[in-house]
């Protein structure tokens, strides 16, 4: 019996294009599917130097009559990987600096076009090409391929099941709708019942009303999506369809973030079994940013977008009160984002030499060293679909001081505040409600209580150590799931409740102009 076959369509992939947790995401998916019996492939844009990464390049068709021009389709091997690769090649739309955004940090003018172009792609997939199978399941990752459910329905391919997982709700791809002919989206799918919200061309909203199935990255997020607080619009399908909504949780790359075994470490490297070699790492990391070499501070690491969804704004008030408070207390952050929080943080830490230090930036090894040398992560977010950055700080034995929002709430066990002993035998990190300085200020002040009694702090930090989060565990969720697909009939079309514009976040409403999933740190 052939083996079940899956398609991943997305506009990244780590190693070969990565903006954040979406390309980490997939590729760490397709490994356990692959590694669980799925014939799975991975099929995204041929961005520039994304051919010099891969091996075994062969030519598979000429894809003419393509939404911004003729296209040619590649298969080839990522070796760092070992996945096979579908490359959509069309420099006219992929030969460019950034994946979605110009020097000025703007979307780019046509990504609705860029994005529109990788779904047809996959609807010819679907439809058959020599040379390649014809997979079971077209997987759209995200609003950059949520046209892919929709133009597979509209030509009819009624052997190709379709599901889009949902990364980010809030990252829709929002466009004229004028735009619709150009990028091949049939006028009969640009209506209230279909594609078009609030007057626009949106791809997150087309593949949510037409994939036979939809998954979220987390238990919690499925549940916040379909409230209006978090569904940005679009929870009143969402509700529609949670018969087909399935929670399916992330995982991370275990192997790639392993304190034992780590590269970016080097000889730093220690596990839970050796947890006191992590001082080591503390002291390096002491000495890269230039912080006081002192063993008994509480080091602080913040890692990740510096914006609002981020709580970047929440941070700048909330620190100073701590440092003030703490005279022990260390802070080392790293991020880039909106320039106003880049230029406070900086403030900060001139402020507090040799106790508060901010890279703007990121970068691979920075970011590992500095979950390996800090004691506590500091992780605010508005919303946060399912929250890769704590389970990066629990596996190198830094205990996560989080937002109670999205996968982060089912991912952190707080001990709650009475702190008793019973509650610390499972405990992994401190969880906070609301956005203010004042919520996120009390999380940092019960989180150093903790660490002035060593024992709850090491207990604490051997539970996070001991969590499993690898992507084996989510594998199985989807096997299921492609299984009970590939032996069920297609489903008529789902009823569609009128969607009624409703006012959104601020975060939502500066999210809907095509702009990418966001990194993820």
């Amino acid at each position: 019996m052939a083996r079940t076959s899956s398609l991943m369509v997305t506009s990244e992939a780590f190693p070969l294009a990565k903006s954040g947790g979406l390309g980490d995401a997939v590729t760490g998916l397709a490994r356990a599917l692959s590694r669980a019996g799925v014939d799975t492939g991975i099929l995204m844009p041929a961005y520039r130097g994304v051919l010099d990464r891969v091996v075994g390049i062969r030519h598979i068709a000429h894809l003419a009559g393509m939404p911004g021009g003729e296209a040619t389709l590649v298969g080839a091997l990522c070796p760092e990987s070992g996945l096979p690769f579908y490359l959509l090649c069309n420099p006219g739309l992929y030969d460019r600096d950034g994946l979605y955004l110009d020097e000025q940090g703007q979307p780019y003018a046509d990504n609705a076009v860029r994005f529109a172009a990788l779904a047809h792609a996959a609807m010819r997939v679907a439809a058959g090409l020599p040379g390649m199978r014809r997979p079971d399941i077209l997987h759209a990752q995200d609003w950059h391929a949520g046209l892919v459910p929709l133009l597979v329905r509209a030509a009819g391919l009624r052997y190709v099941k379709t599901v889009l997982t949902v990364h980010n709700l809030a990252f829709q791809g929002s466009f004229e709708l004028e735009c619709a002919g150009q990028i091949g989206v049939p006028g009969a799918y640009c209506t209230d019942d279909g594609a078009r919200l609030h007057g626009r061309i949106n791809f997150m909203k087309a593949g949510l009303r037409y994939a036979d199935r939809i998954t979220t990255v987390s238990r919690n997020y499925a549940r916040e999506i379909m409230t209006p607080e978090f569904g940005c619009g679009l929870d009143p399908l969402l509700r529609a369809r949670a018969a087909d909504l399935a929670p399916i949780p992330n995982g991370i790359d275990d192997a790639l973030w392993n304190p034992a075994s780590d590269p970016h470490l080097g000889h730093l490297c220690y596990s839970a079994r050796n947890p006191a070699r992590k001082s080591r790492a503390k002291a390096a990391l002491q000495k890269a940013f230039g912080l006081h070499p002192d063993q008994g501070a509480a080091l602080l690491a913040m890692g990740s977008r510096l914006t609002s969804q981020k709580m970047a704004d929440v941070a700048v008030e909330a620190l100073p009160d701590a440092l003030h408070r703490h005279p022990s207390l260390q802070v080392a952050i790293i991020g880039r984002g909106e320039r106003q929080y880049e230029i406070e943080l900086e403030a900060l830490a001139a402020r507090y030499p040799g106790r508060c230090a901010v890279r703007i930036g990121y970068d691979e090894t920075t970011a590992h060293r500095l979950h390996a040398g800090a004691d506590m992560l500091l992780h605010g977010s508005r919303f946060e679909p399912f929250g890769l950055t704590p389970l990066y700080a629990m596996r190198y034995g830094a205990v996560p001081i989080a937002s109670r929002v999205g996968g982060m709430a089912d991912t952190i066990v707080d001990p709650g505040e009475r702190e008793g002993s019973q509650a610390m035998l499972a405990a992994t990190g401190i969880l906070f409600d609301g956005d203010g300085a004042p919520d996120m200020g009390h999380a940092i002040d019960r989180a150093l209580r903790l660490y002035a009694q060593p024992a709850i702090w090491r207990s604490m930090q051997r539970n996070g150590m001991a969590c499993e989060f690898g992507w084996n565990t989510a594998a199985q969720p989807y096997l299921d799931l492609f299984e009970n697909m590939v032996d069920a009939p297609r489903r008529g079309r789902v009823p569609a409740p009128t969607i009624r514009p409703a006012p959104l976040p601020a975060y939502a409403r500066s999210s809907l102009d095509g702009m990418p999933a966001p990194a993820a740190y």
